[in-house]
């Protein structure tokens, strides 16, 4: 049988065909699942054309997580749907290029806020709408990707802070949610070559080196190992699993420089 037969997965953050969430997407259909991807503003075409890449066709709903409506309307039409989520996939990330760059004092609140809104607090936002769905599969699962926070990266900075609060978030997600049958984890990718990863400055320094830091080697063209821990957290293989930050990076995290 396959990891995901029968499971029913929110697959938030695909683009384009390089992104994590896209091969998340696809290792999920491939073992079973049947999904729907979430897009948003002027990338909302660019996920539906992306989503028809996808071995099996796929329907793509609206959800900007600023904006609560939206969030409340794709529960409702999941409800209406499949009347539960057996997994919510976040793979939602943003800074202003304020916010980015080597100089954490040069941004302001004001895009500061959004980073931290839409990097971070997003998992709630999606989360809080979407729980009588996910109470009512018995067992489910959110996974969230990640990049390590625990250190500071060049280049990253406020985007680093909000991947801090999103960990610590999760956290208190996994604490409260548990009980009502809800496992929630991070996978901690290493750097892939993404849209995203693009718009961070310095961000090829990272993929130039790590392979050669990772003991288990790295390629940044990747995505496989990523989607794979994504799946299995998202299946039944993991049912006392919660709170959890897992490193799919080659080995890095946990070397000395």
């Amino acid at each position: 049988m396959a990891l995901l037969e029968n499971k029913r997965i929110l697959v938030t953050g695909v683009l384009t065909d390089a992104s994590l969430a896209f091969a998340v997407a696809q290792r999920a259909l491939d073992e079973g699942a049947e999904i729907v991807l979430s897009g948003a503003g002027r990338g909302l075409s660019l996920t539906r054309r992306t989503a028809r890449k996808l071995p099996r066709q796929v329907d793509v709903l609206e959800i900007d997580v600023t904006e609560p409506s939206h969030v409340d309307a794709a529960a409702a039409e999941l409800g209406q749907r499949w009347g539960r989520l057996d997994g919510l996939v976040h793979a939602i990330g943003f800074a202003p290029a304020q916010c980015l760059g080597g100089d954490i004092l040069r941004a302001g609140w004001d895009d500061v806020s959004v980073a931290l809104e839409v990097s971070a607090y997003s998992l709630k936002a999606l989360v809080e709408p979407m729980l009588p769905l996910l109470r009512a599969a018995g067992s489910s699962s959110v996974v969230g990707l990640d990049f390590d926070a625990r250190v500071a990266w060049p280049a990253y900075d406020w985007m680093g802070v909000a991947k801090a609060a999103l960990e610590s978030l999760s956290r208190y997600l996994a604490r409260d949610l548990g009980r009502q049958g809800v496992r929630v984890n991070l996978v901690a990718a290493g750097p892939i070559r993404t849209m995203a990863a693009k718009s961070i400055p310095s961000f090829s320094a990272f993929e130039d080196t790590w392979g050669a830091r990772a003991p288990l080697g790295w390629d940044v063209h990747d995505p496989e190992p990523v989607a794979r821990a994504c799946v299995a957290l998202l299946s039944d293989l993991f049912p006392k699993t919660t709170g959890e930050l897992v490193h799919v990076d080659g080995g890095v995290h946990a070397m000395g420089a």
